[in-house]
């Protein structure tokens, strides 16, 4: 099986990309901020980052048992993104707990600043 099929580390890499727990996901999904970041698909109202974040939730929230192909395959796309993201942040310290970059990966589950 291919690395990238393996549902195990699949798993894993997940759990460590998304650091907020379901309840601080979903709570932080009812800001205003949370709405203000992402890119939003023409004629979308929500925003990719949101909708992801709505998913996480509800991942987070399924026994590891019953997840499926298509929670796995979310899954690695949430990693992926939080990767990539993390990696073009804002270089100044002082910006970033009130930045988009921040906000933005908030919305798939990872805060920058919790340890």
């Amino acid at each position: 099986m291919a690395a990238r099929d393996d549902h195990e580390s699949v798993y894993r890499a997940f759990h460590e990309a998304v650091n907020m727990t379901a309840d601080e996901i979903e709570a932080w999904l009812e800001t205003d901020e949370s709405r203000t970041v992402g890119y939003r698909r023409p004629g979308e109202t929500e925003s990719v980052g949101h909708a992801s974040g709505r998913r996480i939730v509800q991942i987070l929230r399924t026994g590891k048992a019953a997840l499926d192909a298509a929670d796995y395959a979310h899954m690695r796309k949430v990693v992926g993104f939080v990767r990539r993201h993390r990696g073009q942040g804002p270089h100044d310290e002082f910006r970033v707990p009130f930045s988009r970059w921040r906000y933005s990966l908030m919305n798939w589950g990872h805060d920058p600043l919790k340890a």
